[in-house]
């Protein structure tokens, strides 16, 4: 099954940039064949997880959430081996864990439902101050 690992999370101030990584291993056929909609997550706290990015491996289609569009930006190595978030323009609001995850994704399409989500990484935190 999947393993993710994430990294990258630091402190940063507001307007500044990060990149996160999520190292993806353990793969299936399934996986290699971009059958996968691998996603990024937040949760911040005293609130729910949120959906932040996804992205199909098979079709390459992408969503965001309406409160990064524009300033984040998710994206897949070649090898599929590591998905990224680029996080630019950052403000204090951004501050929360984040969260690598990945679920079966055949037939095209993306989405942000946590509850479909079913392999997870350990999460990283990204901290932004004003």
């Amino acid at each position: 099954q999947l393993q993710l690992v994430e990294s990258g999370g630091d402190s940063v101030q507001a307007g500044g940039s990060l990149r996160l990584s999520c190292a993806v291993s353990g793969y299936t056929k399934s996986y290699r064949r971009g059958w996968y909609c691998m996603g990024w997550f937040r949760q911040a706290p005293g609130e729910e997880r949120e959906g932040v990015a996804a992205l199909n491996t098979g079709d390459g289609s992408t969503v965001y959430a309406d409160s990064v569009k524009g300033r984040f930006t998710i994206s897949q190595d070649s090898t599929k081996d590591t998905l990224f978030l680029e996080m630019n323009s950052q403000k204090p609001e951004d501050t929360a864990m984040y969260y690598c995850a990945a679920r079966l994704c055949i037939g095209g399409g993306v989405d942000l439902n946590t509850g479909r989500y079913n392999y997870w990484g350990q999460g990283t935190q990204v901290t932004v101050s004003s």
